[in-house]
């Protein structure tokens, strides 16, 4: 059986923290700001984590699990 490659687009956009946490940046943050509140621009300025299932998949597709 040979070995799993690393998926190396999720590789850009995603990092695994030394816990084990799935970390990525949020959607949305691009361009278009000004019809956003305040609010709302703050929380996605922060990186979201992600857990469960689909932490589990990114984990396997990246080489981690």
């Amino acid at each position: 059986m040979p070995k799993m490659k690393t998926h190396k687009g999720l590789k850009k956009r995603v990092r695994v923290t030394a816990k084990g946490k799935v970390r990525y940046r949020s959607s949305f943050t691009g361009h278009l700001m000004s019809s956003k509140s305040g609010n709302r621009r703050r929380k996605l300025r922060r990186p979201s984590m992600l857990s469960g299932r689909i932490a589990r998949r990114i984990k396997i597709a990246l080489g981690q699990a």
